[in-house]
């Protein structure tokens, strides 16, 4: 998305409260006001990403940093949901609440309108074709 990638990170295992800053969109359905992982790596502000379309979720750390962590986006007739927290040294994918932002995720992602798109070759030609 144009990003240097190049933002604050520190990894020491600090606590990370995650605030829920759109209660009413379909990823943040059923979790309450925040929630915390106990161990983490810390990605702090600024992150140079475009302005997501709606902004779910903001991460607090034990550290002070603060980071946009479930920000969503629009782009063409596809949906992109990005999610910060994750980390192999820490067990962060088998905390509940992690797990339903990802289900939520998921379900809000998928395609709803139905439209069938068909790409590939054009049997017949729309007009006549005359070489000379």
């Amino acid at each position: 998305m144009g990003t240097t990638c190049y933002l604050k990170h520190r990894e020491v295992g600090e606590k990370e409260r995650i605030w829920v800053v759109d209660p009413a969109h379909p990823i943040s359905a059923g979790l309450g006001e925040y929630f915390e992982i106990p161990q983490t790596e810390m990605y702090g502000e600024f992150f140079d990403v475009p302005p997501p379309d709606s902004l779910v979720f903001v991460s607090w750390f034990q550290g002070g940093e603060v980071f946009r962590s479930g920000c969503c986006y629009h782009r063409g007739q596809g949906k992109v949901f990005y999610f910060r927290p994750g980390h192999e040294t820490y067990p962060i994918y088998h905390q509940p609440e992690v797990l339903k932002v990802i289900s939520n995720a998921v379900r809000w992602a998928a395609p709803s309108n139905g439209l069938q798109v068909s790409f590939g070759p054009h049997p017949d030609p729309l007009e006549p074709i005359g070489f000379t």
